[in-house]
């Protein structure tokens, strides 16, 4: 049975082996027609009014490309061997995320299946994978696609995600997935003659808005809430990482981020697991994590970015853009985040020139997601450079022993040299050529004035292919130290309950100048930031971990070399 929704279509007709079939309307817009034979493999296009072939915009299947035709694909086919499987729920998890292009030499699902004992040995409980739909060309981030109900056969195709999915349970590890709803990419785009998927006015940096609360909005936020369902429920997806919530443009009583947890926890009921929701936004709200029952839209957790720019402009120094906020007193900034969870919660912004948040304080710890590198904020460098091995494990230190769920970028474990590039392989000229100079007016907006310039051509497959991970730098004794350091905080985190305490008002920072002791429980987590040893008093303890062999104590002083931390149990 084929089916489309189509509500302003005088006639519909799916085409099927060049050979069009009449459908039939039904309520609601609904058109629908049986092709005798037609099944898994059937390659399919809708015909609007008689106009130019469309693929379907809830496809699950694209073989070809954005701008070739639809497949037929039956879920029921795949044999699954994770019955076992009884999920993962995030508070005390550890999060790894990867964009399954660049993780391994050969860019595949199957690929990455080859590293996947990798991440199990290093600790992590959840996989996060950047968007898979299909995209233009063969390379891209995945924010700009579209066909957001099939998997790119870039990676490997819906098959491919599947065994994906299914080794990683097999390993103890969750998945999960980055999708896209406050926008589609620009290009192959055949939504918009299908129906009102598309504000009438309002838009985003990237494009036109979602209409999620105009007129026809109903069916089109159903087409996103039975997106968000098919991959927890047919691809076994453990929970769904939302991008950008702050660019849903939603005026309804009940928002569709409301509506979207509620119908996630119904399935979650349903299949017998955890599911997760995590949004993206920059809106300091907390709401977005709040039970329903009290008002919120009842979601597990939010990514938290004060807490990265609190951390980066300490262990970096860096003051440009909106670092500009954290950098009045690094270690003060960094202790507020530590205890409070948001920086600006009801403060005033001089990046944004206005007060921004509001408290969080009563929000427990997990329910932020905490990096010190992730996509966008390497991404978004001109140059995509990371954060110096120094420097990270100075930042995994405070981020692997606090009370929010710490998210790890592909490679950061064992301090990797590879960038991580912004790329696109547009195939029409005009967004080929201008996605370059847009990308460097963004980087001016972050604050990368200087380096806008030398960002390299987001189009070049050079761009794309310098950001693969290099696996052989784990040969180097410089690098598996990294990964030492890395497995350990892991473990002892896993290991200690009080490292992995979610409740902000059981974190007390002590800090002046350069360096800062976080109390967890029996634990203390001391950093000297500095470029010169600081010796501090503490109670009689015992070392439990250093990234320094320095790191010594004398009787009741703690000596911590430039730029190091130590893990003390009292």
């Amino acid at each position: 049975m084929f089916e489309v929704w189509a509500p302003e279509a005088s006639s519909v007709e799916v085409e099927v082996g060049g050979e069009r079939h009449a459908m039939r309307p039904g309520a609601g817009g609904w058109w629908s027609a049986e092709v005798p034979g037609a099944g898994h493999g059937t390659d399919y296009r809708f015909r609007l009014d008689g106009g130019e072939p469309l693929p379907d915009p809830r496809t699950r299947w694209q073989p070809e490309g954005i701008f070739g035709p639809s497949r037929v694909y039956d879920h029921g086919r795949f044999a699954w061997s994770d019955q076992a499987w009884t999920g993962r729920a995030l508070p005390g998890s550890v999060v790894y995320e990867l964009h399954i292009g660049t993780f391994t030499p050969e860019g595949t699902f199957d690929a990455a299946i080859g590293k996947l004992d990798h991440l199990a040995g290093l600790g992590v409980d959840f996989v996060e994978v950047m968007p898979v739909p299909p995209v233009p060309g063969g390379r891209n981030w995945g924010y700009d696609g579209v066909d957001l109900w099939a998997v790119t056969d870039n990676y490997g195709g819906p098959d491919g995600f599947k065994r994906f999915v299914d080794a990683c349970h097999g390993r103890g590890l969750g998945v999960i997935l980055d999708v896209v709803y406050n926008h589609l990419g620009p290009s192959g785009n055949f939504l918009a003659p299908f129906g009102p998927y598309f504000h009438s006015s309002a838009a985003s940096f990237w494009g036109q808005a979602v209409n999620l609360d105009g007129p026809g909005s109903d069916e089109v936020r159903r087409y996103f809430i039975g997106n968000a369902l098919q991959w927890l429920r047919d691809y076994h997806v453990d929970g769904l990482r939302l991008d950008a919530v702050h660019a849903l443009h939603d005026d309804r009583a009940v928002h569709f981020l409301e509506e979207l947890a509620a119908e996630v926890d119904a399935l979650s009921a349903a299949l017998g697991r955890p599911l997760t929701l995590i949004a993206e936004s920059d809106l300091n709200d907390p709401r977005l994590m709040t039970p329903r029952e009290a008002g919120g839209y009842g979601l597990a957790a939010a990514w938290n970015d004060d807490v990265h720019h609190a951390l980066h402009t300490a262990v970096t120094g860096e003051r440009h853009g909106y670092y500009a906020d954290f950098a009045d007193a690094s270690t003060g900034a960094l202790a507020k985040v530590l205890t409070s969870a948001y920086y600006h919660d009801g403060t005033y912004s001089a990046f944004r020139r206005r007060c921004h948040g509001r408290p969080a304080r009563h929000v427990p710890g997990h329910r932020f997601v905490v990096c010190a590198q992730n996509h966008d904020q390497i991404g978004n460098r001109a140059q995509g450079d990371r954060v110096d091995p120094e420097a990270l494990r100075l930042a995994a230190g405070l981020l692997l022993t606090s009370p929010f769920t710490p998210m790890l970028f592909m490679g950061e474990e064992w301090g990797t040299r590879t960038p991580f590039l912004f790329f696109t392989d547009h195939v029409e000229p005009q967004l080929r050529e201008g996605e370059a100079d847009r990308r460097r007016r963004e980087f001016v907006g972050f604050g990368y004035d200087d380096w806008a310039e030398k960002a390299p051509d987001p189009g070049d497959e050079l761009t794309f292919l310098n950001s693969k991970l290099d696996w052989g730098e784990l040969e180097q004794d410089a690098h598996r130290a990294h990964l030492d350091w890395y497995r350990a905080l892991i473990a002892l985190r896993r290991a200690h309950p009080d490292l992995s305490d979610p409740r902000l008002d059981r974190v007390r920072v002590e800090h002046s100048g350069s360096w800062l002791v976080v109390h967890r429980g029996a634990f203390r987590v001391a950093a000297n930031l500095g470029r010169a040893p600081v010796a501090l008093p503490v109670r009689p303890a015992e070392i439990v971990l250093a990234s320094d062999p320095g790191v010594h104590l004398d009787g009741d002083d703690l000596t911590l070399p430039a730029r190091s931390l130590a893990i003390l149990r009292v």
